[in-house]
């Protein structure tokens, strides 16, 4: 188990084990904040907060038996909370070759804060740390969104459509 990232606003620094070193001077307001790893605890409040951001919809099977599995499998997921509530959330998971950005959101009253880079560093350096290439999808009218992550360096891979089935009746 790694440190927690601890941090507060108007230009701080952070350190820990996955080698987040950072300052962030883009607050607004002073929010105290750590960024830990999920336990079986938080998973409720997890829900709660996917609820308030449209991250948890029924046709997604989000479960705390996956987020287990995913955990078991080299995922992670990155938590972060305000000195009441979770705030954010990052859900990695992995192929063995490359990690997959999921779930990522802070909640809306937290939003603008720079949460979301303090955030989505800890997840980069997650990457860096196993190795591995890391993937996302983003719905095309988040601008927001995308600039955040072109802004740390992910690129576009062009005309891709993104196809699933989550109905497994309709496989024959």
């Amino acid at each position: 188990m790694h440190p927690p990232v601890v941090g507060h606003g108007h230009g701080f620094a952070v350190e820990d084990s996955y080698g987040f070193k950072d300052v962030i001077s883009c607050f607004y307001k002073m929010i105290d904040f750590i960024i830990k790893d999920f336990t079986d605890n938080d998973y409720n409040e997890l829900i709660n907060l996917w609820e308030i951001t449209g991250l948890n919809t029924p046709g997604r099977g989000d479960n705390i038996s996956i987020i287990k599995q995913t955990l078991s499998m080299g995922g992670k997921m990155l938590m972060i909370f305000s000195a009441t509530q979770l705030i954010g959330s990052s859900w990695l998971t992995t192929d063995g070759r490359r990690l997959y950005l999921h779930h990522f959101c802070i909640h809306p009253d937290f939003q603008g804060q720079g949460l979301s880079k303090a955030l989505l560093k800890a997840s980069l350096n997650f990457a860096k740390k196993i190795n591995q290439q890391i993937k996302l999808e983003v719905h095309k009218d988040n601008l927001i969104a995308k600039k955040l992550y072109k802004n740390y360096g992910f690129k576009y891979l062009g005309d891709y459509e993104v196809y699933i089935i989550r109905d497994l009746d309709y496989i024959k």
